[in-house]
């Protein structure tokens, strides 16, 4: 017979999971401490997206500058995979919660990793510069590590539709200015900064920063770990997922691919070929 009590079992019961996040009970709800009906009306959603995720509450200067790099990131138009998704499955006939779904599992390491990419070489440089190198000597060692480890692309850098991304010099300013006022230390934009040269003096032309690089940048000098920035990238990017989702549902249009109907693919697999038999019609192959 067991010897628990009914108070053991209840606490076993409430341990089951543990959370540092919500606290609820009949009537009251508090995230981090904070009641929701104090939270509501008093803060942004950007100050939210702050509070769930590192449980305390954001300076103004903070909140701004997520919301800044949240804002950049949410559409790049049905050229991107994931706005594509989206609209494709909405022309499938699924609800919007469906077709969002759908979008948002396709931002992986290729398409929605390179933000949390680019983090962890601004902090791998940050990690070399502790340990005593410059700037330019802990830049150059950093792009030899990540081209040895993961191949000649740098992630945050360069753009296949943009010859410059007009997203990223805006992103920097705001990170600027908001190192001149104290909110962060400046330092992973000079990272940053310093990498864009490198890759200059290496290649003989400009490889410019990103979005995906720039808003590296606002993540990392708020503080935020690196696999986070691939997760808030997901947050801003749903934004515009439902967007095209919702405005595809609106304009109608069944099961629409990702080429019109008048364009082929292109085959290179066998030529047509009759089916072999043998003269009972058995089939001949093994």
């Amino acid at each position: 017979m067991s010897d628990k009590t009914a108070k053991d079992i209840e606490n076993e019961v409430s341990d089951w999971w543990k959370t540092s996040i919500i606290d609820m009970e009949p009537g009251k709800i508090h995230y981090s401490g904070y009641a929701i009906q104090d939270l509501i009306g008093n803060i942004s959603f950007a100050g939210m997206i702050w509070l769930m995720t590192r449980g305390d509450l954001p300076s103004k200067g903070q909140a701004a500058l997520l919301e800044a790099a949240l804002v950049a990131a949410v559409d790049h138009g049905p050229q991107a995979p994931s706005i594509a998704i989206a609209r494709m499955a909405a022309t499938c006939g699924v609800g919007l919660n469906n077709a969002m779904a759908s979008a948002v599992n396709v931002l992986g390491d290729v398409h929605g990793g390179a933000g949390e990419q680019a983090v962890a070489l601004y902090h791998d440089i940050a990690t070399r510069m502790d340990a005593g190198e410059s700037l330019v000597d802990a830049t150059a060692a950093g792009l030899d590590h990540q081209i040895a480890e993961h191949g000649k692309h740098i992630p945050g850098f360069g753009h296949r539709f943009h010859p410059l991304d007009p997203r990223a010099p805006r992103l920097l300013s705001l990170v600027e200015q908001a190192a001149s006022d104290g909110i962060v230390s400046g330092r992973l934009g000079k990272i940053a900064s310093q990498i864009e040269e490198t890759l200059f003096e290496r290649k003989g032309k400009r490889i410019p920063m990103n979005i995906d690089g720039a808003t590296a940048v606002i993540y990392a000098e708020l503080g935020f770990a690196a696999p986070l920035a691939r997760g808030l990238f997901c947050l801003s990017r749903s934004v515009g997922i439902l967007a095209h989702a919702w405005e595809q549902t609106n304009q109608g249009g069944r099961n629409k691919g990702p080429i019109p109907r008048r364009l082929i693919w292109s085959y290179d697999g066998p030529e047509r070929r009759p089916f072999p038999t043998d003269q009972s019609g058995d089939l001949t192959g093994d």
